[in-house]
């Protein structure tokens, strides 16, 4: 899987950004600070002039490849997204069983995230703590509908679809397909919210992962065993 990510590119919608921050080596310093500095002081408090002072650029520099910090995250968030994908298309490819597919599939969106060499700028597992932590804030916003119109999510969505019609492979007469993707989709991430930071009121930890969970669960709902 790793020699194929590596010569694919992640596509993030164009018209989130400005310029791709991928076609400069300041556009890559961008995001790859960008990250370790929202992670470092969390969304809220970043900023382009503290992201200026860390990469030695001026804040300007910045506001040419994005025209705000709200639209850095939909980058990052996209980028998560697409990433994520290539990894479920690749590693569920060659599997014919369709409960063995949906199973790799719940595992690969639930999963501790481990860092990908093939994208050196990138620090995926500083990227995920940051989606798990911030990515809410990228669509709970008054401008949602119209950002949705525009593409910026389509990436999200059609990694839920991907999951939806795996599940209608299994029980075509299911009639809550995409309401299951997307909780397991989105599930997942608040369970590992949870799990970090309110322990009390999930009984995901150290014995039962979100992976678990979610396998069960999906199990259970559409009535085959996992076993």
């Amino acid at each position: 899987m790793r020699n194929l990510l590596s010569a694919l590119k992640i596509a993030v919608p164009d018209k989130i950004f400005i310029k791709d921050p991928e076609t400069s080596d300041l556009g890559k310093k961008i995001i790859e600070h960008s990250i370790y500095l929202i992670d470092e002081v969390g969304f809220e408090s970043f900023t382009f002039k503290k992201l200026g002072l860390k990469i030695g650029s001026n804040e300007s520099s910045i506001y040419r490849y994005f025209e705000s910090k709200h639209k850095l995250l939909l980058y990052l968030t996209s980028w998560y997204w697409a990433w994520l994908e290539y990894q479920l298309v690749i590693e569920t490819f060659s599997i014919s069983d369709p409960k063995e597919k949906l199973e790799k599939a719940i595992t690969i969106v639930t999963r501790t995230v481990e860092e990908d060499s093939n994208f050196s700028h990138i620090n995926e597992i500083l990227l995920y703590k940051i989606i798990v932590n911030e990515s809410s804030k990228s669509f709970l916003t008054k401008n949602v509908q119209q950002e949705n119109k525009s593409g910026y999510f389509e990436v999200y969505k059609r990694l839920v679809t991907r999951i939806e019609e795996m599940i209608v492979n299994i029980e075509p007469s299911y009639p809550f397909a995409l309401s299951l993707s997307s909780t397991i989709v989105e599930g997942s991430l608040h369970q590992h919210f949870l799990q970090e930071h309110f322990p009390s009121i999930t009984n995901c930890g150290n014995d039962i992962s979100p992976t678990t969970f979610f396998t069960n669960l999906v199990s259970k709902t559409l009535g085959y065993t996992n076993e």
